[in-house]
């Protein structure tokens, strides 16, 4: 069965970095598509970055050159790198393969 695992969330100061791991498992990692989701509390689910399987990367406007999405295909593992953090990037972070979640993994960007 499809798995996916976060880990890495956490309190942050304003300006501070982060830096998400998603473990998957049960579909063949390498040749995916792999996309991390976000929702504010309140708010709407939020598209954040998409990796393919070939390493082309995607990005949602506001984490633009702050934000680094990336993959080893080796681990089955994809990651994002979080700087500059901001309140407004807190949320829970989902990684996402098609209609499969995760459970997610809170950020909370405080001071």
């Amino acid at each position: 069965q499809v798995q996916l695992v976060e880990s890495g969330g956490g309190l942050v100061q304003p300006g501070g970095s982060l830096k998400l791991s998603c473990a998957a498992s049960g579909f063949t990692f390498s040749n995916a598509a792999m996309s991390w989701y976000r929702r504010a509390p309140g708010k709407e689910r939020e598209f954040v970055a998409k990796i393919t399987s070939r390493g082309n990367t995607n990005y949602t406007d506001s984490v633009k050159g702050r934000f680094t999405i990336s993959r080893d295909n080796a681990k089955n593992k994809m990651y994002l790198q979080m700087n500059s953090l901001k309140p407004e990037d807190t949320a829970v972070y989902y990684c996402v393969r098609l209609q499969y979640w995760g459970q997610g993994t809170q950020v909370t960007v405080s001071s």
